[in-house]
């Protein structure tokens, strides 16, 4: 992997993001920089790739089959290093992985110290942000395989499902309802309640269950509305209001009894947990080793708790 492969990368993820800014932020590379190095391909063939004029950048007829021929050449690198691989037979490399906040933070640190201990050789690099974000860093092909909650348009990649999560109501171990298995969807208008932002994965599943039982987030109690599940927990903890969040999210709380769940009588609210790939993208064998590894993970033992 040379330094021509590392130029082509950044002209495509500005061709996909079309903008200079956004490939910056992907890339990492400081946007005098991303600009550089376009230029630096513009002199090799003399000519311009992309159209600069207005707000966003747009390929000019050179630029649209360089980036033809640019998708091609690497994923021809990513199969000569996953072959080159394969007859030495030894998996090495890395991954990058990119997750959404809930798979990020709770259900991938697990996977990856596990998978580690049998393949020590391979780097797994985690990014977290939400689901829209990883979209893109797929698409501008700077991670491997996402990991996101909630539905994803398939227009440009493969969509997989992982696992079912459910979510769950928690309250304080004061609440009264804190000794309730179960509740009816419709009390939970009648307390404090604690939402994550707009455009959240999780936001998005509740007020889809919430609208199949007629009830809009307007009728709902709000008392906080909070950029993180860590930060809902503790003001449920501090019987601020009740909240409702992935029960991969409190399986510290539950073992130690300062959250306690509850599920919903009329249904489980249950949403998708999927992996996202580039459409005809060619993995590396260290990726597929995770993938699998991946697919045969026994996560619902991890949910159960020792009685």
């Amino acid at each position: 992997m040379g330094m021509e492969d590392h130029k082509l990368k950044v002209f495509c993820t500005v061709a996909e993001t079309k903008s200079f800014s956004k490939a910056s932020e992907i890339i990492h590379l400081t946007q005098p920089a991303v600009s550089l190095l376009v230029q630096a391909i513009e002199e090799i063939y003399e000519t311009k790739l992309f159209d600069r004029a207005s707000n966003t950048v747009t390929l000019t007829p050179a630029g649209e089959m360089l980036y033809k021929y640019a998708k091609e050449i690497l994923n021809l690198y990513a199969a000569a290093e996953k072959n080159i691989g394969e007859i030495t037979g030894f998996v090495k490399g890395s991954i990058s992985l990119g997750a959404s906040s809930t798979i990020g933070n709770y259900l991938l640190p697990g996977v990856i110290a596990d998978f580690r201990k049998t393949h020590p050789k391979i780097k797994v690099h985690l990014l977290v942000g939400n689901t829209k974000r990883i979209v893109e860093l797929l698409n501008s092909g700077n991670i491997d395989i996402g990991l996101v909650e909630g539905d994803v348009a398939r227009q440009k990649m493969v969509v997989e499902k992982l696992i079912a999560d459910e979510l769950v109501l928690i309250v304080s171990p004061l609440h009264p309802w804190a000794k309730k298995k179960s509740i009816s969807v419709v009390e939970i208008a009648k307390e404090p309640f604690i939402f994550r932002e707009e455009g959240s994965g999780t936001r998005q599943v509740i007020e889809k269950y919430l609208g199949k039982y007629k009830i809009t987030p307007q009728d709902m109690m709000t008392s906080l509305v909070l950029g993180s599940t860590e930060a809902i927990k503790e003001s449920v903890e501090g019987t601020m209001g009740i909240a409702i969040v992935s029960r991969w999210a409190i399986r510290k709380e539950m073992r130690y009894g300062t959250l306690k769940p509850l599920s919903f009588k009329e249904e489980k609210m249950l949403r998708e947990f999927s992996m996202i790939f580039q459409k005809n993208a060619i993995s590396s064998h260290a990726v597929d080793e995770f993938l699998s590894y991946l697919k045969s993970y026994p996560f619902e033992r991890l949910l159960s708790l020792p009685e």
